[in-house]
């Protein structure tokens, strides 16, 4: 049966897949440790069955639902939510023709949909894996921490620099909690990528002067349109397209590159930054009001300068990595090598697991080892460098870092129903928005 706004009502004779003795057994943890004045973590040190829930059943929602069950043995998946009924059933389906897959999915009537299904997907988890277009990432994660659940939270956490400061008051509300908080920027949790980033931070080629990143790529998927959806149904379908729920690419895939340069500076905050962009070969109303390329400039206290391109073009060259060039050598990231001026150069010759799993990996073994991961400050101020340079992009004006993080502005509209919405306007540099 489905409410009004096509939410699938919560089947409650499902809710607790392990009864009462599973509520008992934490609801005494939680006393239990109350009572000795330590964080509650939940599972700490347990090794029964994780339940994991997904909230976002798209493509990377669903490639992290295996990565998680890969990763933990002690895992099932019980609870599937998606705006949509059709992609929340695709994913069960595909998740269920996965060889050695099958005993390990306990979904049975929690498949939920609508605007709302991400809190009956959470009630009825210990780890959610939060994977829907980024504009509703603050709420969920709001409302997972708030009911005390571990969080696997995809990249980019916010779309605007008020949903970055909340992200990070949640992420401090659940260290306080003692629960996990996970981020998707997965090159984090690569060893390669790892030990290269540990080796120049170690003085391999003296110190940093300047990052060369980039993220030129091609397009990717658009899912059409159709005369029954409303503008909301076509926009959220199509989410990569527009600011409001996506950040623009520079947020939405870019982020990964700008991670790594924040995370070669020990995730320090830059002074200012200043860019251009536009839209030259995606100008058809189909692919909403984002650019198809952004070129930003951040410049940080220690004197250090990051020059960022990232592009969504067919048709062009694709380059994807950071070139590091400092006092005594130079180094390159996805390569994983390091060229100093004086000697022979290095090259990461050890194993390269999944970092997908790696990161869940990690995350479930924090969370039964008692000491839970946060990944709150680096997702969040990475978040920000995307949004930053969105921003510069955008308004075509160098701007501090203060000015961007005190941004009032919410994206998007302020409630959530299938109904025909405005289309967004495309943002002009030097013209200020309506």
């Amino acid at each position: 049966m489905a409410s009004k706004n096509g939410t699938k009502k919560r089947d409650t004779t499902a809710s607790e897949p392990n009864g009462p003795n599973r509520r008992r057994f934490l609801a005494t943890t939680a006393a239990t440790a109350a009572t000795l004045s330590i964080p509650t973590t939940v599972h700490a040190g347990v090794d029964e069955t994780l339940r994991i829930g997904l909230v976002g059943a798209g493509g990377r929602g669903s490639g992290a639902v295996v990565d998680a069950l890969t990763a933990d043995p002690n895992t099932k998946l019980v609870a599937i939510g998606d705006a949509f009924q059709d992609r929340a059933e695709k994913c069960l389906k595909n998740l269920q023709a996965r060889e050695g897959l099958q005993p390990r999915l306990d979904v049975g009537a929690r498949l939920f949909s609508g605007f709302d299904a991400y809190q009956q997907v959470i009630d009825e988890c210990d780890v959610v894996l939060l994977a829907t277009p980024p504009h509703f990432r603050p709420d969920h994660l709001e409302y997972a921490v708030n009911a005390g659940k571990h969080c696997f939270v995809e990249k980019p956490v916010a779309v605007d620099a008020a949903g970055v400061v909340r992200v990070k008051q949640i992420s401090e509300l659940a260290k306080e909690k003692g629960l996990a908080v996970v981020s998707g920027l997965c090159w984090r949790y690569h060893p390669a990528v790892m030990e290269t980033v540990k080796r120049i931070k170690d003085g391999a080629i003296g110190d940093i002067i300047s990052i060369q990143s980039q993220y030129n790529t091609g397009t990717l998927w658009h899912r059409g349109d159709d005369p029954k959806w409303s503008r909301m149904e076509y926009q959220i379908r199509n989410w990569l397209y527009y600011t409001w729920l996506s950040g623009d690419h520079i947020a939405e895939q870019a982020i990964h590159s700008l991670d790594k340069t924040a995370w070669l500076q020990d995730d320090a905050s830059p002074v200012r930054a200043t860019g251009m962009g536009g839209r030259i070969q995606r100008v058809d109303p189909m692919w909403g009001n984002i650019y198809d390329h952004h070129c930003v400039f951040y410049e940080y206290a220690s004197g250090i300068r990051v020059y960022f391109t990232c592009r969504q073009q067919a048709g062009c060259s694709n380059h994807v990595d950071e070139i590091v060039l400092g006092t005594k050598g130079t180094a390159q990231i996805l390569k994983n090598t390091i060229t100093p001026h004086d000697g022979p150069e290095w090259k990461y010759e050890g194993e390269k697991p999944s970092m997908y799993e790696e990161e869940h990996r990690a995350m479930f073994a924090s969370i039964r080892n008692g000491a839970p991961i946060n990944n709150g400050h680096y997702m969040t101020n990475s978040t920000m460098l995307a949004i930053m340079g969105r921003m510069c992009t955008y308004q075509g004006k160098t701007l501090t870092w203060e000015e961007c993080l005190a941004d009032p502005k919410r994206l998007g509209p302020s409630q959530y129903d299938w109904i025909d919405i405005p289309e967004p306007k495309v943002a002009i540099p030097g013209i200020p928005a309506a």
